[in-house]
Order: C-alpha cells, then sequence, then structure tokens
C-alpha cells in the first residue's frame, strides 16, 4: 500500500502541505475568516486530483454559544448567538441572535428570520443561498448547491473544492461527556488537544425534520483531522480499505453510505480495543472487524457519530430495503472470502498483478509529481509570479520531465495512446 501512496511520509508531506495552503488562504482572509482543510485531502490519503477538496470558512467576529454558556466574558465586539437544540435531532441545533457585536457579516443579516415573538433566529438555508451569489476568481467556476456546499470547480472541472461556511462554536458539555468516555484510545494528551480545538456549526439540518431550512449541525472537523493523524498504520490501513470497499464494490448512488461512515467505524474500533492488537499482520482480522460493523450499521440503521454518541449517522440516509439486503449479502461474501477479498479491489489487484519494478518506478514518479504540485500550489497561493519565480519555474520544468519520462517509457512498452494523453492527469490521480 505503500507503493499506492498510503505510506506514513506522503501522507504526512500532503498533511503537511494542505495545512500551510489552510494557513495561506486563512491569511489572505485579513482576519475575517479561518480556513480549514478536511476530508481525505486533510487526512492525506487522497492524490492532488484524487478526489474534491473538501474546505471550511469559519467567520470570525461570531460565536455560538451552548445553552448554559455564560457570555459575559466575551468582548463586546463579538456577535453571539445561543444554541437551542431541545426541539432538533441529537447533534444539531437551532441557532437564536442572543447579542449584536460592533459589526456583523451583510451575509449573516440577510440570514436572519424572525420567529414570531421577537426573536432572531439564523436561518442555515438562507445562509449557505446567500454565498453563492459570492464574487469567484476568474478561473473559478460556480457550481449547483450540495448540502450546506457551495461548490467550484478550476482548471476546466479537474479540480473541484466544496466549499462551506461555519461558524465557531463553543460546547463544553458536549466535549466534556465525549472526553470522558472509557477508552484504549486515544491517549490523554491527544483528547486535551481535540477538546482544545472546539466546535463548529455548519449549516445543514436533519433530513426531514420539521425545522431542517434553519438547523445547523454540529462538527468537529479539527479535532476529526487531529484523531485520524494519530491513527496507527494498521488503523489507516483499515480506513482506506473500507473507503475502497465503499467506492468499488458497494457503489452507493445517494451517499447512502460515505467515507465519513467509514471514518467513524475505525474510530470507534481504536477507541474500544488496546492499541497492542493492530499489528501490521493482523490488517485482515481488522478488516473482518470493520466489515462486521458496517453489516451491522446497514442492516441495523444505526451507527452513532464518534463525537456525539446519540446522533445516528444512518438515521436520514435513503437506504432502502433491496439495497440494505443487496449489500449486507455483499458483504457477507466478502467476509466468507478473508484475504482475498483485496482482489475484489481493482487499485490493489493491479499492484499485486504488476511486476514489482516498473510499479516501484512510476510510484516514485507519481509522488515526486505530487510533491512538486503541492509547492506550485502553495507558491501561487502566497501570490509568487510563474515569469519570476525561480522555484516555480523549476518546479514546472521538473513536472514536465516527469511526465515525458513516463510518456516515453509507456510508449516503448505499448500503452494506449488515450492514457499516454492524459499522463499529466494520471500522475495526480
Amino acid at each position: 500500500m505503500t507503493c499506492l501512496g498510503y505510506g506514513p511520509h506522503i501522507r504526512q508531506k500532503r498533511r503537511e502541505a494542505y495545512n500551510e495552503l489552510a494557513r495561506l488562504t486563512t491569511a489572505l482572509a485579513c482576519g475575517n475568516a479561518m480556513w480549514i482543510t478536511t476530508g481525505s485531502k486533510a487526512e492525506g490519503l487522497t492524490c492532488f486530483l484524487e478526489s474534491d477538496r473538501d474546505s471550511i470558512v469559519v467567520i470570525n467576529g461570531i460565536i455560538c454559544l451552548e445553552e448554559g454558556v455564560d457570555s459575559i466574558i466575551l468582548p463586546a465586539d463579538i456577535n453571539i448567538f445561543r444554541s437551542c437544540s431541545r426541539m432538533s435531532y441529537p447533534g444539531h441545533c437551532i441557532l437564536l441572535l442572543e447579542r449584536y457585536g460592533s459589526s456583523i457579516p451583510i451575509r449573516v443579516v440577510n440570514a436572519l428570520c424572525d420567529d414570531g415573538y421577537g426573536r432572531k433566529f439564523l436561518s442555515s438555508d438562507l445562509f449557505v443561498n446567500e454565498w453563492l451569489t459570492r464574487r469567484h476568481r476568474q478561473c473559478e467556476v460556480q457550481l449547483e448547491r450540495a448540502g450546506p456546499s457551495t461548490p467550484t470547480s478550476y482548471h476546466g472541472g479537474k479540480l473541484r473544492e466544496d466549499l462551506v461556511h461555519a461558524l465557531h462554536f463553543n460546547c463544553p458539555s458536549i466535549l466534556t461527556r465525549w472526553a470522558s468516555r472509557h477508552r484504549h484510545w486515544p491517549t490523554p494528551n491527544v483528547v486535551k488537544e481535540v477538546v482544545s480545538l472546539g466546535a463548529l456549526v455548519t449549516p445543514v439540518g436533519m433530513k426531514g425534520s420539521d425545522y431542517e431550512h434553519v438547523e445547523w449541525r454540529i462538527c468537529f472537523n479539527s479535532g476529526e483531522n487531529v484523531l485520524v493523524k494519530n491513527l496507527s498504520d494498521t488503523q489507516v490501513k483499515l480506513y482506506v480499505l473500507l473507503k475502497m470497499v465503499k467506492t468499488d464494490i458497494l457503489k452507493p448512488r445517494k451517499k447512502e453510505i460515505t467515507s465519513f461512515t467509514m471514518k467513524n467505524i475505525v474510530l470507534w474500533i481504536a477507541e474500544n480495543n488496546p492499541q497492542s492488537l493492530f499489528e501490521a499482520r493482523s490488517l485482515f482480522h481488522w478488516l473482518h472487524k470493520g466489515l462486521d460493523a458496517l453489516r451491522v450499521a446497514i442492516d441495523k440503521k444505526e451507527l452513532p457519530y464518534y463525537m456525539i454518541s446519540e446522533r445516528n449517522l444512518m438515521a436520514s440516509c435513503d437506504l432502502e430495503y433491496e439495497q440494505r439486503l443487496t449489500w449486507i449479502t455483499s458483504i457477507n461474501e466478502m467476509m466468507k472470502e478473508g484475504p482475498r477479498i483485496i482482489l475484489r479491489l481493482p487499485k490493489i489487484r493491479r499492484a499485486i498483478i504488476a511486476n514489482p519494478e516498473p510499479l516501484r518506478w512510476y510510484s516514485s514518479r507519481k509522488i515526486e509529481m505530487e510533491m512538486l504540485q503541492f509547492i506550485l500550489m502553495n507558491r501561487v497561493t502566497r501570490g509568487m509570479n510563474r515569469q519570476t519565480d525561480v522555484i516555480l519555474q523549476e518546479s514546472m520544468k521538473r513536472q514536465e520531465e516527469i511526465c515525458l519520462e513516463v510518456t516515453q517509457r509507456m510508449i516503448r512498452e505499448g500503452a494506449r495512446l488515450n492514457y499516454i494523453i492524459n499522463v499529466w492527469d494520471n500522475l495526480l490521480m
């Protein structure tokens, strides 16, 4: 799996590159917002063009408080919203305006509604729609809204970013409940770090709720990034294999099962078992356990969210009875196959049957190509000019050399023409 780009070194390099991108983009916002990279990019588990880049933009100057948290200590210039969760599904809340600060973003003002009793609440639906009207850069194309996300694409659609605008959420009681659970993992220091990173509320309600258009979801994206970073190598590879099972075998069409589902299964497995059991040779044992947990979640339509166990991640998925039976049958077959299950996964199967030398050669070029792309990404974000910046020029030159090397070898080995034409894209996929 290291040759396929899942080794510890390349994962760390990806995390560092996207953390740097978030830091640079936050600096460009001049104090108005904080950027967080989330999902598989932040976890270091996908190549540059392999999947969408998930980003959260946290609006500064606004804080949402859990019920019972005192607001008197907050500076007068901060806008304060109070969460109300009594009428919402676990992990969701409604935001009531408690106090105006010195200034409030116009898009937030436009999303405020009256509850009929003189109180203002913040509509999640209106909030997302407000961001669809933002001004875009010349290279950006606005795509259709997807839940809380306002997606955009770049470079002719080759790169897509799912952008979610969110608010800071102070919820000490939720984090205390999570931190106080009996666990084998993570370590107390990691638990403390996750708690220190706090929470966010994102503009999406519980599907089917009477208050869906005004509800917000409680999230812990920064903390989850830290948790995945602290998984062992075996646990990370379990996560990767479960994601491959989802994509290549189950193939959900309506996001009934997502990578987030698989991540929560792995986090629960890590918490509930001694870490000494996660040896490299035990990977297929844990894959069997992960598949069993997935089967139970599908069968019972129940999987607790790792950070808020009262929230059932399967509660709002459109999982029909026939689909459940089909997937349970497929999972049962996979569990009977044992280690041979990996032959069902195209990416791993190709690596197993490939000649080791060409695979290592191509893998090294692919990894170098991606590292150069990260240099380009962050130097362009810094505002460096391609015409004058030597590092940009040398990085681009080396990328061209790699593409030429790969193309020449592919021609010698009789590769198909359509693959040769797309060498640059394929090296970053």
